[in-house]
């Protein structure tokens, strides 16, 4: 065996066995490693968790990227754009491209015998990829819409559900102000644009409840070809396309490629621009976390610092023989640095049990819940990830290594005879 490692092993045993100071202090030191790996682990899967569920939930409502008709007075009833069917086709070919599928929206009241509320329509069609709504559907299904016919079925929040007494099947009335180009034949038949009244009647086919409260208290769904009937479109005019990606992570080189593809007439909008708030609160959060990351870390290392010089206090006569037998400093060194990777390592596995049976245990029972009105979730989230695991471990490794060289710097500045005499 290693000299030096056996020496090591010494030094913990005889720690162990013995009422001496630097026991409780080396417990100190793998507690604070264990409980810093622990918090690092717990935050870094809360906040990932936390980022991916915001944004799945937000894509749910407004997908990765929107093209719009290219227009600086956006509003929820934008201009009408029309796409021919190569340039589609290209579009759904380009890189990182899941899914493209068309939409409207249009601004209603919503009326029942008793209330009134204000709500936006989004038509969607056939095209429409219900997948990422379905696992929010409580009650009823989600639309079933056809080319042939023009669907009355409408799908609405249980927010608003709830709030209007509806349920399913039910009848209901959504009025609308629906602009109307005209001519006037009178004055050189110039055109003009008059705002008429409209009502249509839709019936409850499905109730979701999704948790954002943005959305859910004032979006619902309709027939993409009910808002062309009322904005007077033909069919193949919409307000715009919605664009799932397959990397999110690839979302700026996607906005570039589509603009390359579509050109100047048309724009390309990210969902962090059209929800730059939300962006910009979880890009908040992610700077809390790389404070407490850095904090953990940095209070792991000091721990460990402390615990190794409390061992080579106490072991000054140890280093003062071992010197006068001969041994070099390097080697001196070395058994310290035996001593601090194995507490090191048994504080790493402490706080990896901790926290990953913490995330798995929260993962699989929910215990601890959030208001979804604040958090727009009702329960702390969590994406345990092998990879984040991994790099928190090998930086714990590296950072406490390179401060553990400082404390066993010491050990140049101790003589034999110094040591012995101490003793």
């Amino acid at each position: 065996m290693n000299f030096s490692r056996y020496i090591a092993n010494r030094i913990l045993n005889s720690g162990q066995e013995k009422n001496n100071i630097s026991s409780p202090i080396v417990k100190i030191g793998i507690t604070g490693i264990a409980l810093g790996v622990a918090v690092m682990i717990i935050t870094m899967a809360v906040v990932t968790g936390f980022q991916k569920q915001i944004i799945e939930k937000i894509t749910t409502f407004t997908s990765h990227l929107q093209i719009n008709d290219y227009d600086p007075n956006q509003s929820l009833e934008p201009n009408p754009i029309t796409f021919e069917k190569d340039l589609l086709i290209g579009l759904k070919k380009a890189d990182n491209v899941k899914h493209i599928q068309a939409f409207a929206t249009k601004n209603g009241i919503l009326k029942t015998k008793t209330e009134n509320e204000g709500i936006i329509l989004k038509g969607v069609s056939v095209d429409y990829d219900w997948s990422y709504l379905k696992p929010y559907t409580i009650e009823g299904t989600t639309l079933s819409i056809n080319n042939d016919t023009i669907s009355k079925d409408i799908f609405i929040s249980q927010t608003l559900a709830n709030k209007l007494h509806l349920k399913l099947n039910q009848k209901l009335l959504v009025y609308f102000m629906t602009k109307k180009k005209l001519t006037d034949t009178t004055f050189n038949g110039q055109n003009y644009i008059e705002y008429e009244p409209r009502v249509k009647d839709f019936y409850v086919k499905g109730i979701f409840n999704t948790g954002f409260s943005d959305f859910d208290k004032n979006l619902v769904f309709v027939d993409l070809k009910q808002i062309q009937k009322l904005n007077y479109w033909n069919e193949n005019e919409v307000a715009g396309y919605e664009v799932y990606l397959k990397d999110f992570n690839l979302l700026e080189p996607s906005i570039e490629n589509l603009n390359d593809i579509i050109g100047y007439d048309y724009t390309v909008e990210s969902v962090k621009q059209l929800q730059s708030s939300i962006f910009s609160w979880l890009d908040m959060i992610d700077v809390n976390a790389v404070i407490i990351i850095t904090l953990m870390v940095l209070v792991a290392a000091i721990n460990m610092i402390s615990a190794l010089l409390i061992l080579i206090l106490e072991r000054t006569n140890l280093v003062g023989i071992l010197k006068a037998l001969g041994l070099a400093n390097v080697n001196v060194r070395k058994i310290f640095f035996y001593v601090s990777i194995q507490l090191l390592i048994k504080g790493l596995l402490i706080g990896n049990l901790i926290g990953i049976g913490f995330c798995l245990l929260q993962g699989q029972f929910h215990f601890l819940t959030l208001n979804p009105e604040t958090y727009y979730l009702d329960s702390v989230p969590i994406n345990l990830s092998i990879i984040h695991i991994l790099l928190i471990n090998a930086g714990t490794i590296v950072t406490c290594l390179l401060m553990m060289f400082l404390p066993t710097l010491i050990l140049n500045k101790i003589t034999p005879i110094k040591a012995i005499r101490f003793s």
